[in-house]
């Protein structure tokens, strides 16, 4: 299930990890991305709970990428962590004093977002963008327009076996259904 307020800590986590606490919104994206997908490999699910779609620039979270385009759905959880920068960039606004005020994250996801942010945190924007390009086989052109990523692929992807891609994706389906039946309460 996509939870805002766990997309906007994962971003607050990252954000605080590079120098002024800031980041082109681009990285950040990708950053978030690698997270979602390495989530998959070590705990065999989303960190974020988002839509993995191809667009142009390479692999995004599809809701997460509204959030830093500015198209929240409910702006709280994401503006008490993040501001909008010049030059397409985004910052942390409300700096957190240890891991633990990222209540909505366990330790596992903390472990995963720091190896990520080892991996991948020093490396240029458009560097990062080549990097999905070349090295997540996923991620299709979508020629100008965007299309949705299966997580049966993002699974091949990591070398997945046929019993762990169909174990993985039967809980995606019915975390969904949950989260659709929980929506309809509302």
């Amino acid at each position: 299930m996509f939870s805002e307020a766990k997309v906007a800590q994962m971003a607050a986590f990252l954000l605080a990890q590079q120098p002024g606490n800031s980041m082109p919104f681009i990285k950040l994206i990708k950053l978030l991305y690698l997270t979602d997908k390495s989530g998959y490999d070590t705990l065999g699910y989303s960190i974020s709970g988002d839509h993995p779609v191809s667009m142009p620039h390479g692999p995004v979270l599809s809701q997460t990428y509204d959030l830093i385009k500015g198209n929240p759905a409910s702006p709280e959880a994401w503006d008490h962590w993040i501001k909008d920068e010049a030059n397409y960039c985004v910052s942390l606004k409300s700096p957190y004093n240890s891991v633990e005020d990222l209540d909505e994250l366990c330790p596992a996801e903390v472990d995963l977002l720091t190896d990520v942010n080892e991996k991948y945190g020093k490396m240029e924007a458009f560097a990062l963008v080549d990097y999905l390009h070349n090295e997540c086989t996923e991620w299709k052109d979508p020629n100008g327009s965007s299309f949705p990523i299966s997580v049966a692929d993002i699974l091949k992807d990591l070398g997945k076996s046929n019993e762990e891609i169909q174990n993985v994706t039967q809980r995606e389906r019915e975390w969904r259904s949950l989260d659709q039946a929980c929506a309809s309460l509302k």
